[in-house]
């Protein structure tokens, strides 16, 4: 394997800081430019130089004109991002990996498993659709100008920190506290979970790959347990024998927690099984090997290690009790 010169534009993120972490392993020469504001630690032998990804004079400042095989976007949300980050690198690198969304695919899905075929389309998470329209300028960039660009899709990546239900430490602390959990719809719906451990063994195996330029993959496991199944092991996790679920329709918790709306309705309220085969076959070592029954129990470990992570956020627990107690009397 031939070591290449990467930068990642972000590197402390759940799924950046894990691709940071397996790219070094691999014996690539890695440098991470960000704000110096996280406080998650960067493996020893990486570099990292501070700068602002939305300005282009301070990213100039920060590489000073360095030549890198790829450039890695975590940051870029927006086509104006993106339209920052090519001022500064086209023509200087050899690949740009762009970090799109799985939930930019179809909602709802009108066939699964989802494919880089399926269509990009997502009437609900305005997210989802400026991810959308920076594919649509990189696509745009390699047709008429051949930008050696790779997008890649993750679905919903976590590790230790993060907590990938509704209310995150809120549910899990109303489950030690015996207090009853809301889950959307009737918790049947499946749901694609991918450890980020997992996912950079695809990611890095796709950089400085000639095969992968101008190519779309979907970086997703293949363990898609239902809602249900995700709760319950959460709360056995945190020791909770007898977990009170609550079902609520996705749109009922919209109507209460309107922050929460575009993500369950525009992603989590659709069964989302994706078909990886794409990727595995350029990196055929990629595999799920951390199901969510392990990511479960190292979050658990995570958060009573640090009591500091473990915030309730008093709104979202109070819509919580505004919500069942709606349902309840709804039913009654």
């Amino acid at each position: 394997m031939t070591a290449l010169r990467l930068l990642f534009l972000g590197g402390t993120g759940t799924i950046s800081h894990a691709c940071v972490t397996a790219a070094s392993a691999a014996g690539h020469d890695v440098t991470v430019l960000h704000r110096g504001r996280s406080d998650r630690p960067l493996p020893d032998g990486v570099r990292t130089v501070l700068g602002d990804v939305r300005d282009a004079t301070s990213m100039r400042a920060a590489v000073g004109g360095e030549r890198f095989d790829v450039v890695l976007d975590f940051l870029s949300f927006v086509p104006a991002h993106v339209e920052t980050v090519l001022s500064v690198f086209e023509g200087h690198v050899g690949q740009y990996v762009f970090i799109s969304s799985a939930s930019a695919y179809q909602k709802p899905p009108r066939s699964l498993p989802v494919t880089e075929s399926t269509p990009l389309r997502n009437p609900f998470w305005q997210y989802s659709r400026d991810k959308i329209a920076c594919e649509d300028l990189l696509v745009g960039a390699y047709r008429e100008r051949a930008l050696p660009v790779t997008i890649v899709r993750p679905s919903h990546t976590y590790d230790e920190r993060l907590i990938p239900t509704t209310g995150g430490w809120t549910d899990i602390a109303r489950l030690r506290d015996g207090k009853p959990v809301v889950v959307h719809g009737d918790g049947t719906t499946q749901w694609t979970l991918t450890h980020a451990d997992d996912f950079a063994v695809a990611f890095t195996g796709l950089l400085g790959n000639p095969a992968a330029i101008g190519e779309a993959y979907t970086i997703t496991g293949s363990h898609a347990p239902t809602w249900n199944e995700i709760y319950g092991w959460l709360a056995e996790a945190a020791g909770v024998d007898d977990p009170q679920f609550v079902h609520i329709a996705s749109e009922t918790i919209a109507a209460f927690a309107p922050d929460a709306g575009p993500g369950l309705i525009g992603d989590k309220a659709h069964s989302m099984v994706f078909d990886a085969s794409k990727v595995t076959r350029l990196v055929p070592e990629f595999r799920t090997t951390i199901t969510f029954d392990e990511g479960a129990r190292r979050i658990l470990a995570f958060y009573d290690a640090h009591p500091e992570s473990r915030r309730v956020d008093a709104d979202v627990d109070a819509a919580f009790d505004r919500m069942i107690a709606h349902a309840r009397a709804a039913g009654a």
